[in-house]
């Protein structure tokens, strides 16, 4: 299937690494120049002259916090400047959490309400204007299946990622009139190196390796009985920026092999 993507540019937010990663990867593997903007200045730089060495396509790292004021437009320029515009934004900076509500500081609640909610909020505002000057455009929110259906460790993460669909819907309306459309995903198990180091702490002097603590997570959750590979939970992604799914719109998706316990 031709996804009508090629010469289109995107803009991926935690993209050089995990879910990120792979789908400024599949991205470009469909003819998409890809902006990176990450923490981590040195690895975005080198995946993005692999992507750009692989594929044959634009790619340009951008190093920044995005919970910090100011990051959404240092890279919406960097995009603009590089591509001449941008098409697509991927919102997907996130990290897990670990607290009870009671214990746990504003100074936390405030950084993760920064990173997954006002992150969004900031690049959408920076890119839109590009949107609209070339036509429209997609944006996608990753959220995650913990948005419905939350887990008793992370209050805050769940919280900020429930925050994180509304905004989604709230933006989608605001936005089809310009022929942008905006979407969420919901994730479950997906097998990022979040995951993996997770796993290893949580297994460390004991008989359990961590293989066998990622499967029993798997197997415990997911009716699937395993973990999502980035590169699988990409595909969906590049389908949903892609005019091919041209009447999604304001929605959440869950894409966590029948973890969701609820119907949708």
């Amino acid at each position: 299937m031709d996804l009508e993507l090629k010469g289109k540019s995107a803009l991926i937010t935690g993209g050089s690494v995990g879910i990120g990663l792979a789908v400024a990867r599949v991205l470009a593997r469909e003819g998409v120049s890809v902006a990176i903007c990450a923490r981590d200045g040195a690895r975005a730089e080198k995946e993005a002259e692999r992507i750009a060495k692989e594929f044959g396509v634009g790619a340009v790292a951008v190093a920044t916090d995005v919970s910090k004021p100011g990051a959404a437009e240092s890279c919406a320029a960097a995009a603009e400047k590089a591509f001449g515009g941008i098409d697509i934004l991927v919102n997907n900076a996130g990290t897990g959490s670990s607290e009870t509500i009671m214990e746990a500081g504003d100074e936390k609640w405030q950084y993760y309400w920064e990173l997954h909610v006002m992150a969004a909020v900031r690049f959408s505002r920076a890119v839109v204007p590009s949107m609209r000057r070339r036509g429209g455009g997609v944006i996608i929110n990753t959220a995650s299946i913990c948005a419905k259906q939350p887990l008793g460790y992370e209050p805050i993460y769940n919280t900020t990622k429930a925050a994180l669909v509304m905004f989604g819907k709230c933006l989608s309306n605001e936005l089809i009139p310009h022929k942008i459309r905006v979407n969420t995903i919901n994730p479950g198990l997906v097998l990022t190196p979040d995951w993996r180091k997770t796993a290893g702490i949580l297994t460390a002097g004991t008989d359990t390796t961590v293989e066998q603590y990622l499967d029993k997570i798997a197997k415990d959750n997911a009716p699937i009985g395993r973990f999502a590979s980035p590169e699988e939970l990409a595909d969906f992604y590049v389908f949903m920026c892609s005019p091919r799914s041209s009447y999604c719109v304001g929605s959440a998706y869950y894409v966590d092999g029948g973890w969701l316990k609820t119907v949708e």
